[in-house]
């Protein structure tokens, strides 16, 4: 069976109407993305092309650029963040509890959800040993944070035909890899049960300002469009929005005051759900629930 076969099509119009804690109208989750790139290895992604177009290693101005935010970015995400009490999650490769315990404390401290994110940062596809990466993820995360990860965003959003199942293997509940939807969906694996929750490729940083090279408060723009569409199309059937941000993107001096702008457009609506990833999920699939006993019951 082809993957996408997993995930019966669905028409969002179609979808059972959903009603959010409060009668809210929009679910908003944060996604802070912090990760180790090994220096080396080839950087997962870069900003300066290599002399005379042909790469070296180790890549120093690229590494360098990942790691400017995790020794500076991380702290003027992190002061946004918890200055307007934003639940937050913290896709996290495994080994960063490690690489750099200073990051993971202050996010397990702040009380931020953390979602396995790989155990380093490359694509699932080239994992040897997938399930033994999952299994080493979840466990030193649990170890460090006290409670193991129910949620998982694969490094790149990469999957292959056996990473769903395995995810549920390993006890993660919750997906964020695909971004077909404004709902989360279920999907069935030999171990039971997975959800997606709707995650972004489109108020992404990553996207805005690494790949489209748009310019500083493009995000900004992009964000407060997205947000007051399914702010307006919450009216009628609950919406999910993610925005996802990666320190050395977002958390430096010349865009965090956009990302603050986008953070304090969201929270001056009353009718906004704030929600970590998994609890996303738990929303969904109680809402779900109660929809499908009424419709048995009447």
């Amino acid at each position: 069976m082809a993957l996408s076969e997993r995930i019966p099509y669905q028409a969002l119009i179609d979808r059972p109407k959903l009603e959010l804690p409060g009668g809210k109208r929009l679910a908003v989750w944060v996604i802070l993305n912090v990760e180790e790139w090994r220096i080396e290895h080839a950087m997962p992604r870069t900003v300066l092309s290599p002399p005379m177009g042909q790469p070296l290693l180790p890549d120093v101005p690229n590494w360098s650029w990942h790691e400017y935010g995790m020794r500076a970015g991380f702290w003027r995400q992190f002061k946004a963040l918890t200055d307007r009490n934003i639940p937050t999650t913290l896709a996290i490769n495994g080994n960063v509890c490690q690489s750099y315990p200073r990051v993971a404390a202050a996010a397990r401290e702040a009380g931020f959800e953390f979602m396995g994110h790989g155990f380093l940062q490359g694509p699932m596809h080239k994992v040897d040993d997938q399930s033994d990466a999952i299994k080493r993820t979840v466990d030193i995360i649990t170890k460090f944070a006290g409670k193991p990860p129910r949620s998982w965003e694969s490094p790149g959003l990469t999957e292959t035909g056996e990473t769903l199942d395995l995810l549920r293997r390993h006890s993660i509940e919750y997906v964020a890899d695909w971004v077909i939807d404004d709902l989360p969906q279920d999907i069935d694996t030999p171990y039971g049960r997975i959800t997606t929750i709707p995650y972004t490729v489109e108020t992404n940083d990553i996207v805005v300002h690494a790949l489209q090279h748009m310019p500083s408060e493009q995000f900004l723009r992009r964000c407060v469009d997205q947000f007051d569409r399914l702010y307006q199309e919450g009216a009628d059937n609950a919406r999910v929005m993610a925005i996802s941000i990666h320190p050395y993107i977002t958390g430096v001096p010349h865009r965090i005051g956009y990302l603050e702008q986008i953070l304090d457009h969201v929270i001056r609506h009353d009718d906004v759900a704030l929600m970590t990833g998994s609890e996303v999920g738990d929303w969904y699939r109680g809402a779900l629930a109660k929809v499908q006993s009424a419709s048995r019951e009447s």
